[in-house]
């Protein structure tokens, strides 16, 4: 049996939010839908699952700043209500490596790429984005590269 598309799994969770009466998850459900038809009314084409999944993935990375904003300006209500959506967001995204798994890739890349110190980053970044897209969060996925190639 085939798994279901991104697309599929959202009008399932959508159909079981209005089951059981779940505005908040209903709501975030359908501002994730019209953004995937958005891009399809844009670009006038039916998506992969594979755009499916960035399209979610700029959505959470959209909640994750603006968490961090609302929460430097003390506007911890607003911050507590992205991160709702940004869990939601996440249920629908492929499961995420943990930081071990992405230092073990990390370390492959820079052996790989012989990369010896952070002005080389490009290098090894170009090699473990595509590895770890939609998986990883691009900014830990730097961070943990520019702290190995640092530590050389």
């Amino acid at each position: 049996m085939m798994a279901e598309s991104p697309k599929d799994q959202l009008m399932s969770a959508l159909k079981e939010a209005m089951k059981n009466k779940d505005t908040e998850r209903r709501n975030t459900i359908r501002l994730l839908q019209s953004a995937i038809k958005q891009v399809e009314v844009d670009e006038r084409r039916e998506l992969s699952d594979e755009d499916v999944v960035d399209i979610l993935q700029k959505e959470a990375k959209k909640r994750r700043e603006s968490i961090d904003e609302l929460n430097s300006a003390g506007r911890n209500e607003q911050a507590a209500a992205e991160e709702a959506e940004l869990d939601i967001i996440i249920e629908f995204l492929p499961a995420q490596l943990s930081q071990e798994e992405i230092e073990a890739m990390a370390r492959d890349a820079i052996a790989k790429t012989g990369a010896s110190s952070p002005k080389e980053m490009g290098k090894v970044m170009g090699m473990l984005a595509p590895q770890t897209k939609g998986r990883a969060d691009g900014k830990l996925v730097s961070t943990i590269v520019r702290e190995l190639l640092s530590s050389q």
